[in-house]
């Protein structure tokens, strides 16, 4: 089973920046897309960023330009850089795999960006 922690959220300002990370456990991580996901009060868990193995990346239109996904396989290791951050930005982060792995949802990471 798929074992996924989240780390590096916090409170930031507007235009503020942070780093999150994403540990994974087993060897498939190597083979899957990978996804950053976020959720916010009242609202549907949404697919903010992916990447496949071999490096494929979209993003959501909302975080295009402010926000970068990467990989690290050797460390089995997710990434999402974000800039600029906006207050509308605020939510738990996750990370998964596309399609999502099942019973594999860790906490998630909270981010809020607020003055």
């Amino acid at each position: 089973q798929v074992q996924l922690v989240e780390s590096g959220g916090g409170l930031v300002q507007p235009g503020g920046s942070l780093r999150l990370s994403c540990t994974t456990s087993g060897n498939i991580f190597k083979i899957a897309t990978m996804g950053w996901y976020r959720q916010s009060p009242g609202k549907q868990r949404e697919l903010v960023a992916s990447i496949s193995y071999d490096g494929f990346i979209d993003y959501l239109d909302s975080v295009k330009g402010r926000f970068t996904i990467s990989r690290d396989n050797a460390k089995n290791t997710l990434y999402l850089q974000m800039n600029y951050l906006k207050p509308e930005d605020t939510a738990v982060y996750y990370c998964n795999g596309i399609p999502t792995f099942q019973d594999a949802w860790g906490q998630g990471t909270q981010v809020t960006v607020s003055s």
